[in-house]
C-alpha cells in the first residue's frame, strides 16, 4: 500500500472524522458522573479492603 502525501492524508482523515458520531453534552455528562461515582465506590473498597489487611496482619504478628 502506498504512502498518501500529507495533503491527501489530511484529507483522509477529515473525512474520517465526519463520519465519527460524537456523543452529546448529556451523554458527556452521564458518563463523567458514572466514572466518578466508580472511582469514588473502588477507592472506597480498596481502603476497606487495606484496612482489614493491616489489621490482620498487626494482629498476627501481635504489633498492636
Amino acid at each position: 500500500m502506498a504512502r498518501p502525501n500529507p495533503i491527501q492524508f489530511l484529507q483522509q482523515v477529515r473525512q474520517e472524522t465526519s463520519k465519527v458520531t460524537w456523543p452529546g453534552r448529556n451523554e458527556v455528562l452521564i458518563s463523567t458522573v458514572m466514572v466518578l461515582v466508580l472511582v469514588i465506590l473502588a477507592s472506597l473498597f480498596f481502603l476497606l479492603a487495606d484496612q482489614v489487611i493491616s489489621w490482620a496482619v498487626g494482629l498476627m504478628l501481635s504489633i498492636r
